[in-house]
């Protein structure tokens, strides 16, 4: 029989038994500290958290207190304390501080290994456990410190989500993101002070939300159709977290409804979707939508989708191929440019068809678009029309004619090549805009 073989240490330098003293991190609720964790407090020569944590922590008399607000001079003056012989560091934090909080930014600074956290119940896992639903199937997102905007689109595109808060990005905002994206249905559920003796846990529509005053302190949970235990697949979940993109893209144009083959097709959509690069956090528009087809692949791979089409039928199209698709499209009944001046900034654009009106189109969407606008068109004398239209905006423009031939069966049991019809794919990026921006963890 194989000898048992401990597992090898971590990685790192380990800490001296005589060397610095740990930088302790209590996560707070609003329950007492447990008796280890006041003793630890209770010892502390420093002290850094928030206004509110330090107010309602029993911080010893002649401890010296940090306000966690800019980061950078806080943690200086924790590493000058901890460095002192005799200093004892401890930082105050809510529910588990590594959970979108600080022992990410002490992490760096002094490495995990000077680190003795000890976490409390996360506020989300409190918040989910009020409502009596699981939360593994939540995508959590924190608008702390980071565009407001990712956590919007994660609340549009998915139909479990909750925003850590913050000044500027709280309910009511929240509520008014999505009274701008019509057609997708959200609950919103406020919670603050979970656990404490001003607790409050409401459910409002996001009008109400957007109309009233909140607490500063706070978690939203956005919540659609299907939210609860019961409107998920039943058996055990694999992955936390949102469901993993679709294993395959650019579906099939019958995956689609379409008029007279009006469906931008497999090939071409393959490549608009590696331009525009949907993914969770990012709002993409898809103008000219037509079936809708590129906003339903956006939306399958995670994206906040808007959908913009001038024709009603073309519009209720594009809602059945949502709805088929298990996904949520923003579908707007208008013409561009007028119909996007109410629309939230994008941060990709698509644009499909032509006519003598696509360059002002181009035009206004990329005035708009924070990273990328794709276009697609058939008409060459167009192309230097767009193409000026995207420069003009600032942004850098490429593009290719893409021409296609697939399989056809003949007699026989061979095959020969099909030509489609050949298309210019055009698109502008935004310089200094990453390749890829936004996410869930931003």
């Amino acid at each position: 029989m194989t000898p048992h073989t401990p597992p090898a240490p971590p990685e790192g330098p380990p800490v001296p038994p005589h060397g610095p003293a740990p930088i302790t991190v209590l996560g707070r609720g609003p329950h007492p500290l447990p008796p280890g964790d006041a003793a630890l407090l209770a010892a502390a020569t420093l002290v850094a958290g928030a206004r509110r944590h330090l107010e309602a922590a029993p911080v010893p008399a002649g401890a010296r207190r940090v306000v966690l607000g800019p980061l950078a001079p806080a943690l200086d003056a924790v590493a000058a304390e901890a460095a002192r012989d005799g200093g004892r560091v401890v930082v105050l934090a809510s529910g588990d501080p590594g959970f979108f909080g600080v022992v990410r930014a002490l992490g760096e600074r002094f490495g995990p290994r000077r680190l003795e956290v000890r976490p409390d119940v996360p506020s989300v896992a409190a918040a989910f456990a009020r409502l009596g639903l699981p939360w593994d199937d939540a995508v959590v997102v924190s608008a702390h410190g980071r565009a407001p905007h990712t956590a919007y689109n994660v609340c549009r595109a998915h139909r479990k989500a909750a925003v850590l808060t913050a000044p500027g990005a709280g309910p009511a905002e929240i509520g008014a993101a999505l009274l701008r994206t019509p057609g997708v249905e959200r609950r919103l559920v406020v919670a603050s002070d979970l656990g404490g003796p001003d607790e409050r846990v409401e459910e409002v529509p996001p009008a109400e939300a957007a109309a009233r005053t909140w607490p500063g302190v706070n978690l939203v949970l956005c919540l659609g159709p299907g939210s609860g235990p019961e409107g998920g697949p039943g058996g055990m979940r694999t992955l936390a977290g949102a469901p993993p993109a679709p294993a395959g893209w650019a579906l099939p144009e019958d995956a689609f409804e379409h008029r007279d083959s009006m469906v931008t097709k497999a090939e071409v959509r393959a490549l608009a979707l590696a331009r525009l690069g949907p993914h969770p956090g990012a709002l993409v528009w898809d103008v000219g939508a037509g079936s809708g087809s590129v906003a339903v692949e956006c939306a399958r791979l995670g994206a906040a989708a808007v959908a913009v089409e001038r024709t009603a039928d073309g519009a209720a199209r594009i809602a059945a191929n949502a709805r088929a698709h298990g996904v949520d499209v923003s579908v707007v009944h208008g013409e561009a440019p007028r119909a996007l001046a109410a629309l939230p900034d994008p941060d990709a654009v698509f644009v499909g068809g032509g006519g003598a009106g696509l360059p002002a189109v181009v035009a206004a969407c990329a005035a708009r678009a924070r990273r990328t606008v794709v276009v697609t068109l058939a008409a060459v004398d167009r192309v230097p029309a767009v193409r000026a239209a995207l420069r003009a905006a600032g942004l850098e423009d490429g593009g290719v004619l893409l021409q296609s031939s697939r399989l056809a069966p003949l007699p026989g049991d061979v095959v020969r090549l099909a030509a489609a019809n050949p298309v210019f794919v055009l698109w502008g990026h935004r310089p200094g805009a990453p390749r890829r921006q936004g996410g869930v963890l931003p």
